[in-house]
C-alpha cells in the first residue's frame, strides 16, 4: 500500500468512525424535537459548507452551478432524498431505534446493487443474486422479530441508495454538491429554526447553556467526516472503501445493543447474521474480481516489455 492510499484509508476509517459514532450526539440531543434538529442541522450544515467552499477559492464555480436549471434539477432530487434520509435517522435515534439505523445502512449496498439491476440494466453475478435473496429472506425474519416492516431500516438504506444513484448525475465534488442540496433546503430550515425559537416547548424554551453548542454544532458534524471522506474517496479503491463504510452500522449496531440496552433477539440475531452474510460474500467476489484484473493487467504488462 502506497503513502497515498494509506493516508486515504486513515482518513476513511476516520470518516466512517466519526458517522457511526456521531449517533451518540444525536441520542444526547433527543429531548428536541426531530424536525427541529433536522432544521438545525441543515441550516448550520449551509453555514459551515459555505465558508468551506469559500475557503477552497470556490465560490462562483458552485454559484454557477447551483444556478443552472439541470444541475439544479439534480440537486433537488439529492436534496428530497437526503432530508427523508437524515429525518428517518434522526427520529429513529432520538426515539431509542438505534439497532433498526444500523440494519438500514447494512442494506443499502444490497439495495445500491437491486438498483443497478432495475434501473441501469446491470447484470448480477451468482453471488450477487444469492445475496440478494438472502437480503429478502432476512427482511422477512426481521418483520416477524418486530411484529411489523423494519420500514426504518428500509426507508434508510432505500434513500441512502438512490440517494447515491441521483449524485451520480451531478457533476460537482461530495462537499460542492452537498452545499448545493443544504442551500436549497435553506429556506425551510430557516422557518424551522425560527419556529423551535418561538413556540412553547421548543428550543427557545428548553435548551439551556451547551445545548446552544450542540444544536449549532450539527453543521460540524456533518461536515468533517465528508470532508475525510473526500480526501479518501480518490486514493481508495472502491472494493476496499466499501467494506470500511461497515463500520457505520457496527459502531450502530453496537451503540444501540450495549449501550443504550435496545432489545436484540435471537430471531433478529438470524436476520442481521444473513445480511452480513450478503455483504461479506458480495465483497469477497469483489476483491476477488479486483486480483484478477490487476493480474491480467500486470501480464500484459509484462509482454509489452
Amino acid at each position: 500500500m502506497d503513502s497515498s492510499t494509506a493516508s486515504g484509508v486513515r482518513s476513511a476509517v476516520l470518516a466512517y468512525s466519526m458517522w457511526g459514532g456521531f449517533t451518540a450526539y444525536w441520542k444526547i440531543l433527543s429531548g428536541f424535537a426531530a424536525a427541529e434538529l433536522i432544521g438545525w442541522r441543515v441550516g448550520s450544515a449551509a453555514a459551515v459548507l459555505w465558508l468551506l467552499v469559500a475557503a477552497r477559492s470556490r465560490l462562483r464555480h458552485v454559484g454557477t452551478a447551483v444556478s443552472s436549471p439541470e444541475v439544479r434539477r439534480h440537486l433537488l432530487g439529492a436534496s428530497a432524498l437526503l432530508i427523508v434520509n437524515w429525518s428517518t435517522y434522526v427520529a429513529a435515534v432520538t426515539s431509542g431505534r438505534v439497532i433498526e439505523t444500523a440494519l438500514g445502512y447494512f442494506l443499502a449496498p444490497l439495495i445500491t446493487m437491486g438498483l443497478g439491476v432495475w434501473l441501469l440494466d446491470e447484470h448480477l453475478t451468482r453471488v450477487r443474486s444469492m445475496a440478494i435473496v438472502l437480503v429478502a429472506v432476512a427482511i422477512v425474519i426481521l418483520s416477524v422479530s418486530y411484529g411489523r416492516l423494519p420500514w426504518i431500516a428500509v426507508l434508510l438504506g432505500g434513500s441512502w441508495a438512490l440517494y447515491g444513484l441521483v449524485k451520480r448525475r451531478v457533476a460537482l465534488d461530495p462537499i460542492e454538491s452537498l452545499t448545493g442540496e443544504v442551500t436549497l433546503l435553506a429556506p425551510i430550515a430557516a422557518t424551522v429554526i425560527v419556529i423551535s425559537l418561538v413556540r412553547s416547548g421548543g428550543a427557545g424554551d428548553i435548551a439551556q447553556g451547551a445545548d446552544w453548542l450542540l444544536l449549532a454544532g450539527t453543521g460540524a458534524v456533518t461536515a468533517a467526516p465528508l470532508l475525510l471522506f473526500a480526501h479518501a474517496a480518490p486514493r481508495v479503491p472502491f472494493t476496499l472503501l466499501g467494506p470500511i463504510g461497515w463500520l457505520v452500522p457496527v459502531i450502530n449496531l453496537a451503540l444501540g445493543w450495549v449501550v443504550y440496552g435496545e432489545d436484540m433477539p435471537g430471531v433478529r440475531l438470524i436476520g442481521f447474521a444473513m445480511v452480513w452474510v450478503a455483504l461479506v460474500a458480495v465483497a469477497a467476489e469483489a476483491i476477488r474480481d479486483r486480483q484478477a484484473r490487476q493480474r491480467i493487467e500486470r501480464r500484459e504488462a509484462g509482454a509489452l516489455q
